[in-house]
């Protein structure tokens, strides 16, 4: 219902076969570029605020370009950045792609991936596009300053390129002295170093120093290819090898289809684990870190990756399946007169396995596409009444699918973060049908934190079961435990101690369902006459219906890193002495 940005999705092909190949099999020079263009068309659910694509052709003769860049802004960035390619695109070897969409509120072309460094040496130039947010750049930046670097900008993408960049400095460098040790000269040491550079060097000595989630991929002007998942295995990544191509991407489904492929032929890397294609075409699976653990990004499940993957539909039908009980419960067993719907259009897998696992009850459903999404309204009135106005009118109806007064209405989406569109748009046009009850379901738990990793609900703030938490505290005269939490967090601040998430207090005094009621009662319209019942997914029935992909932070509030404990310790402190007065 409300848009979750995410960030982002990466593309990596790898042409192992020379061009004529290409030519004379498919009868096309662009064969390479073809392929880079379907896979982020395939993932343009990833990212629509810009994209970027990069190649290296490793036969350009000295005195030529052999690096080339293109980046736009806009949901339209891929057509226009493919539209500006060139013949000389299609001499290239190395490609690849990537689509942003901003966690960080910031925007602009000088925002968008890959980023370039360039060098007179082509082993020396670095082109870095990833799918990440760093929790600890302070400590990378002062880490960067000690050496004696002078960054000149402050951001997670540029301190990220030039701290890599420095190491492939120093790989290239190893390798000028191992050439001069063997007595080789001039550009026979150029072309040792081309030959030899060894990116788990470069990985090994730069992304021990960062916490976060990350999936970083790179080329090299001197012909290498890789790609590193973060070792908490937070963020995903997919690859696919044969005899023509080497390819990685963000989602399986998307190497699937470009190349009609069954997913078992798709291998995911694992978390600390590089792949790096050598200028020669080899291929090695590096552990650039040990592993610590599987906290793959459950939202990833429910929300953000394709539903066509074949494992992400099962997940998302199980988890419709997992809210039947509550369901009944909610309709008091109702089901003759009951209708049920669903938000269209993340919804609708968990929707399929919610209805049916009330027939494998024996239960005849009755089924209406109640809520329609219309198409995105411009928000070109400035004024904040007359914005929501117009907001109110992104879902329009279906009139008379409801019996008014007699039917109760049930209707699930995958999740309820901020609350604005519910209260705002969803739950308005529904009180015009007139049921006799709506119950919103939500196919995740409540999101109760913010995610510090590559999702944009980095602010308590903004979290209605946040706002739901501090009002029960208020209203039951618990503002004690607002203060209790408030100086525990600055405490482990002083300590620099964040083993321990110190904002799970706040909801410690409350059951679930009880703040599920507050949610309700807080997101009510004004004016509002019919009763609503919001249900939550319960974090065992998330784990049971995605029990590969663990990662669960912004519910239970147990993050993976000392950097997203940190952060969110820092988030409930800028709250309370922006918000609140403790005594």
């Amino acid at each position: 219902m409300e848009q979750l940005k995410h960030e982002c999705g990466v593309a990596l092909v790898r042409l192992l076969q020379p061009r004529s190949y290409y030519e004379q099999k498919y009868g096309t020079q662009s064969y390479g570029l073809n392929k880079l263009y379907l896979m982020m068309e395939k993932q343009h659910n990833r990212g629509q605020e810009g994209a970027g694509i990069a190649c290296v052709n490793m036969d350009a003769p000295t005195g030529e370009e052999y690096m080339f860049r293109e980046k736009a802004l806009g949901k339209d960035a891929i057509t226009e950045v493919f539209g500006r390619v060139t013949h000389q695109w299609t001499q290239a070897q190395l490609y690849m792609g990537h689509l942003r969409y901003s966690t960080t509120g910031k925007s602009g072309l000088q925002y968008v991936h890959p980023f370039l460094r360039r060098n007179n040496w082509r082993a020396k130039n670095l082109c870095l596009c990833g799918n990440f947010n760093m929790t600890n750049i302070e400590e990378v930046f002062e880490f960067m300053k000690r050496q004696g670097q002078s960054p000149r900008i402050y951001g997670d993408s540029y301190i990220t390129l030039e701290l890599m960049g420095h190491r492939l400095d120093r790989e290239a460098e190893r390798l000028f002295q191992e050439a001069k040790g063997m007595g080789l000269e001039g550009t026979d040491i150029t072309q040792y170093i081309d030959d030899n550079i060894q990116m788990a060097n470069v990985l090994s000595t730069t992304m021990p120093h960062f916490d976060g989630g990350y999936v970083m991929c790179g080329l090299t002007g001197s012909g290498e290819m890789f790609a590193m998942r973060d070792p908490w295995g937070i963020r995903p990544a997919f690859w696919y090898q044969d005899e023509e191509v080497i390819v990685l991407a963000s989602e399986r489904p998307v190497i699937q289809t470009t190349f009609d492929l069954t997913a078992d032929a798709i291998k995911e890397l694992q978390p600390g684990q590089s792949l790096t294609v050598r200028k020669s075409g080899a291929v090695q699976l590096n552990q650039i870190i040990p592993s610590k653990g599987n906290n793959a990004c459950s939202f990833e499940r429910i929300y953000f990756s394709r539903g066509s993957d074949i494992d992400i539909y099962q997940e998302r039908k199980r988890l419709g399946e997992q809210l039947t009980q509550p369901i009944l419960q909610a309709i008091g067993g109702d089901i003759a007169n009951t209708v049920f719907s669903y938000i269209p259009n993340t919804a609708e897998v968990a929707f399929h396995g919610m209805t049916d696992a009330f027939r494998r009850l024996d239960h005849s459903v009755r089924i209406e596409k109640v809520v329609w999404k219309d198409i995105k309204l411009r928000t070109f009135i400035t004024t904040g009444t007359e914005r929501n106005d117009l907001a109110a009118h992104v879902y329009d109806i279906t009139y008379g699918s409801v019996r008014p007064y007699q039917d109760n209405l049930v209707v699930i989406d995958d999740s309820i973060v901020r609350g604005t569109t519910l209260r705002e748009s969803i739950l308005k046009i529904l009180d015009r049908l007139h049921p006799q009850k709506i119950v919103m379901v939500s196919s995740s738990p409540q999101i109760r934190y913010p995610d510090y990793y590559g999702i944009d609900m980095s602010h308590l703030e903004e979290l209605c079961a946040f706002h739901a938490a501090i009002t029960l505290l208020k209203e039951r005269g618990m503002e004690q435990v607002i203060a209790d939490t408030y100086k525990a967090c600055k405490e482990a601040q002083a300590k620099s101690c964040y083993c321990e998430n110190k904002v799970r207090g706040i909801y410690a005094p409350f059951s679930a369902e009880e703040l599920s009621r507050k949610i309700a009662d807080m997101l009510r319209p004004e004016g509002m006459t019919t009763p609503v019942e919001l249900v939550f997914q319960s974090i065992d029935g998330l784990h049971e219906a995605c029990p590969d992909h663990p990662g669960d932070w912004y519910f239970t509030g147990h993050y993976p890193t000392p950097g997203g404990t940190r952060m969110v310790t820092q988030a409930f402190v800028d709250y309370i002495e922006k918000y609140e007065t403790i005594r």
